[in-house]
């Protein structure tokens, strides 16, 4: 790696387990939501649980809770650093897993849910403000694609983890899994990585300051846009997956073929990823997302025609949101990279209210899209053609109406 100048020491570990150590940090958010896809079913069926939709609440309360908690954990990084945060994240899903395994209720599971929710969003916030510590630029967006990339090989896997889980040992297992896998990453983290925030960048942990770089961070206009327009974006996504195993498996007929079907569909994402961090540094990140994002209405728009036919099929659905989740994979880790660039100094409370934003509006605009399933896709892509209208609106307006411009920022606030 090539640190700046004025950050600390150089990384004891080389930059492929860096990126994978990251990469599976964010990765235990996805697997709290993916694993339990295939189980939502019988843990509503279990848990004495009727309404079909209030199966969803499970993937809701938690990524809500998590928004809402996310303002918590760069503020404190900024302090304290990001290490300890880390930790301490890990540990509380460590022993909320394992309580969450032991349930009999499911009002009692959604507030344990909403707990791991609340810790699991420094695993969301720290990572994008370590790798803010050491990169800058289309090159900090390069690295957070190449995170992302690995980051989405557990959305390929956890469905078919879960399903796996529940075929030997019923659904409480799953979280026994998740638990040992906060485990094996607590000691990974304890071990090999460094503290990557800079001596000099440490704030204070005085409410005042807080909410000053918390309000630069969220009205600054070269960032907000992307704030926001990540969040529509996320929101989407977040209605997909609250509502795919309903969609996928009974509305459309995939049935045992789902954990297969997202799976792969992930993988493609996946790839779009490691696309995005070849070609991001040569083109720029404004250039690469803002195309996904005209991509990403086009496509929308196309197949809300379809589906608002009602005659459409799993095998017309399949490719065309595939086509769709690769436009997000060109617009997720650029905004991020975009939205952060100011903040050289107080990364931790930038992350934190970026992934605030993102993770509030999505998980609440993506639980009211899954809410609205009716066994159609029309609700899903009707919202993806409207938020992203709007994502680009926003774009526009940090861009101040110039699109495809290359721009690069001096590292200060």
């Amino acid at each position: 790696m090539n640190p700046p100048q004025s950050g600390p020491a150089p990384f004891a570990i080389g930059e492929g387990e860096f990126v994978s150590l990251m990469a599976m940090l964010m990765a235990l958010q996805a697997l709290a939501i993916d694993v339990m896809l295939p189980a939502l079913g019988v843990i509503a069926r279990d848990l004495g649980v009727s309404g079909a939709n209030e199966r969803q609440l499970l993937i809701g309360v938690f990524l809500i809770c998590s928004g809402i908690a996310s303002l918590i954990p760069g503020s404190v990084s900024d302090r304290f650093g990001r290490k300890p945060v880390i930790l301490i994240c890990l540990a509380a899903y460590f022993v909320i897993s394992l309580a969450s395994a032991l349930v009999t209720d499911f009002t009692l599971l959604l507030v344990l849910r909403g707990l791991l929710g609340v810790f699991t969003s420094g695993l969301m916030v720290m990572p994008a403000a370590v790798v803010r510590d050491r990169f800058e630029g289309d090159r900090m967006a390069s690295m957070q694609s190449l995170i992302a990339m690995v980051f989405m090989v557990v959305p390929m896997l956890a469905p078919l983890l879960g399903q796996g889980v529940m075929l030997v040992a019923g659904w409480r297992w799953i979280f026994g899994v998740m638990a040992s896998l906060a485990l094996v990453f607590g000691i990974w983290t304890w071990l090999r990585l460094p503290e990557t925030l800079h001596v000099e960048h440490r704030q204070s942990i005085k409410p005042r300051t807080i909410l000053s770089n918390m309000h630069a961070a969220v009205t600054h206009r070269d960032a907000i846009g992307y704030f926001l327009g990540a969040a529509l974006v996320q929101s989407a996504l977040l209605g997909y997956v609250s509502s795919a195993q309903q969609l996928l498996a009974e509305a459309l007929g995939a049935g045992d073929a789902f954990p297969a079907i997202f799976g792969v569909m992930a993988l493609i994402m996946a790839c779009t990823n490691f696309v995005n961090s070849r070609i991001v540094e040569r083109f720029g990140a404004r250039r690469v997302s803002q195309t996904a994002l005209i991509g990403l209405i086009l496509v929308s728009a196309f197949h809300l025609s379809l589906a608002m036919s009602g005659r459409e099929t799993l095998w017309q659905f399949v490719p065309l949101m595939t086509v769709a989740m690769c436009f997000i994979s060109f617009i997720g880790a650029n905004f991020q990279a975009i939205a952060l660039q100011p903040f050289a100094r107080t990364a931790g409370a930038a992350a934190s209210a970026l992934a605030f934003v993102r993770l509030v509006a999505g998980a609440s605009l993506g639980l009211l899209i899954g809410q609205a399933f009716d066994g159609t896709a029309r609700p899903l892509i009707g919202a993806m053609v409207v938020f992203g209208i709007c994502a680009l609106l926003l774009v526009l307006y940090s861009e101040k109406g110039r699109l495809f411009r290359r721009l690069h920022y001096p590292t200060t606030d």
